[in-house]
């Protein structure tokens, strides 16, 4: 099979979809891997790095999408790559389809086969190529908080860990997954005060026993949003639906009655986001304020420190890439019930149950779907 790597476009996207070590294991497996020039520039690879991992270097993403049968990147491809998908091309990358009616659209018509990272799943009921972006993004969240809480990007001038003899900042994160629990170690770690809501008790029984006293473990009820948000001075919003749009958890009206310079970091962004005043931001404008409340709402966070990010997710996607490589994708669809999990859109049919409710697509089962263009062919 013919890989191919574009170069992220992506306001401000530093990450590129494998790195040099990866590209040497797929050679090494029989395969042709082609990137774009300077794709990998910001994780500090060059097109000499990919070369010398067996690499071919392509002037432009045009030019990679025509040559490649599977296109590897990371982030959901924006409307001029949208363009360049043929119903042969099998697409590998972060989709993020329930708040994007128009991506949607234009994969289905595409007909291509897009596989999503963020709804594959493994053995333990677990994301596990979400995951590593959702620990970076964790990590992050508790920076960017802290930064919004500076009085010159609109907080209110606190410092999150306080010093002796002043009160540290209130810290809230609203969800106690894998972002939820990254968020909280950086808090705490930076000597803020942490309350983490959450429905499920078997995660704050968890929660309380990895962190302690010193973390504030909360059951997520209404009252209890609106209780502990009014009163924060930050506020994490690390919510996730797999595959679904996430729910609006933090009200317009909760929005209205906080403090002054308090700050929001929606970390769900990528799904619509949690707070009800959300809607995304780039690097280069990351905030905004409403009702005087500082909102932070990007929606590639790891894309600020993408050597990080890149080398993480590569871990854990090439074993995938080496299998839709290997077996073809639709055997290596079929085979792994995890992988076929990632399955969102194939042959111009949703195949994500989450997608279609939210977008109102008629939902066809993956294995159904793949039957169906198979008997066509």
């Amino acid at each position: 099979m013919r890989i191919g790597v574009p170069k992220e476009i992506k306001n401000h996207e530093y990450r590129v979809g494998l790195t040099p070590d990866a590209v040497r294991e797929i050679v090494a497996h029989g395969h042709e891997v082609v990137v774009e020039t300077g794709a990998g520039i910001g994780i500090g690879a060059s097109d000499l790095d990919y070369e010398a991992a067996g690499a071919r270097i392509l002037p432009d993403e045009a030019e990679v999408f025509a040559a490649a049968g599977m296109i590897v990147k990371v982030k959901e491809p924006q409307a001029s790559e949208r363009a360049m998908l043929r119903p042969d091309h099998v697409l590998f990358t972060y989709l993020h389809l329930a708040p994007d009616a128009p991506q949607t659209e234009d994969l289905v018509k595409s007909g291509a086969t897009c596989i999503a990272y963020e709804t594959v799943t493994d053995k333990r009921g677990g994301l596990p190529l979400l995951a590593p972006m959702s620990q970076v993004a964790g990590r992050l969240s508790i920076q960017a908080g802290a930064t919004a809480l500076e009085r010159v990007h609109g907080g209110l001038g606190a410092l999150i860990g306080g010093v002796p003899g002043v009160a540290p900042a209130r810290v809230v994160v609203i969800g106690g997954g894998v972002v939820g629990a990254q968020a909280i170690t950086m808090a705490l770690g930076l000597g803020a005060d942490v309350t983490v809501l959450d429905r499920s008790l078997d995660v704050l029984g968890e929660l309380s026993a990895r962190f302690g006293s010193a973390l504030r473990t909360v059951y997520s009820t209404r009252a209890a949003v609106e209780q502990y948000v009014l009163d924060a001075d930050l506020v994490i919003g690390a919510v996730l639906v797999a595959g679904a749009a996430a729910p609006k958890l933090v009200t317009a009206e909760h929005v209205r009655r906080m403090k002054p310079g308090s700050v929001l970091v929606d970390v769900a962004i990528d799904q619509g986001g949690c707070f009800e005043t959300s809607h995304a931001t780039t690097h280069a404008e990351p905030t905004y304020m409403v009702d005087d409340v500082v909102h932070y709402c990007v929606a590639n966070m790891p894309g600020a420190v993408p050597r990080t990010s890149t080398y993480a997710l590569t871990n854990a996607t090439l074993p995938f890439v080496l299998a839709l490589a290997d077996q073809g994708y639709k055997q290596a669809l079929l085979d792994n019930p995890h992988l076929l999990a990632g399955l969102n859109v194939h042959g111009g049919k949703v195949t994500c149950q989450a997608v279609a409710d939210a977008l109102g697509y008629d939902y066809v089962d993956p294995r159904d779907a793949l039957a169906d263009v198979a008997a066509a062919a």
